[in-house]
């Protein structure tokens, strides 16, 4: 824990250096294949700090996340797997990446066979590790566009989502996000998804 609060400090640090909207480009990225801190810690320090720029933080973190998403696919799709055994690359991830392991895997798979694009977009939006998912859509090799276009609605939605809260609210509003934006992406996402499986069943 001590590891990840000096990994959450330097990730905040940037906010005060004229580099900060490069650091949150390439902190989305990472943190859509591999990096444990999300960039949501930068995106509202960023915004905070210069309000009017919130929309341009928005589009830079979820551009750099979405390009992150794709190389977290093609890593999957090519580095997975060698003769139905799993590689080195994989064996990593199974170790090093937190709360990765074989059994999340097997559910991972089973969820993409059942539920396809839902399952990205869910991951997209809600605090479920994006990188997880990002590599699993590569392993089971699901369509490449759609998983683009699905990460570019899900991370949009969530990073635009902070960018106009703050935006509006100012600083009064990010106890709100700290406290609350988790439990109110998830609700959102199972009753955007009910709603669409419920629809499916009645029509």
């Amino acid at each position: 824990m001590n590891f990840l609060r000096r990994i959450y400090d330097w990730v905040l640090h940037w906010a005060e250096t004229p580099w900060g909207a490069w650091a949150l480009f390439f902190l989305a990225f990472a943190e859509s294949s591999f990096f444990p801190i999300p960039p949501d810690v930068l995106l509202i320090a960023l915004c905070l700090g210069l309000p009017a720029r919130s929309f341009r933080y928005a589009a830079i973190c979820t551009v750099g996340s979405v390009l992150g998403a794709v190389g977290g696919y093609l890593l999957g799709h090519f580095a997975w797997m060698s003769g139905g055994e799993f590689t080195a690359f994989a064996n990593f991830f199974f170790e090093h990446i937190p709360g990765f392991t074989h059994e999340v895997y097997e559910q991972i798979k089973q969820l993409y066979e059942e539920y396809s694009f839902w399952v990205v977009f869910s991951a997209a939006f809600t605090p479920i590790p994006y990188k997880v998912f990002t590599i699993a859509g590569g392993v089971f090799d699901i369509n490449l566009l759609g998983f683009i276009l699905t990460s570019i609605v899900g991370r949009g939605m969530r990073f635009f989502l902070i960018s106009f809260l703050i935006w509006k609210f100012g600083p009064t509003v990010k106890s709100f996000i700290d406290k609350y934006f988790n439990l109110l992406a998830v609700s959102f996402t199972v009753l955007l998804i009910g709603g669409f499986v419920l629809a499916k069943y009645l029509f």
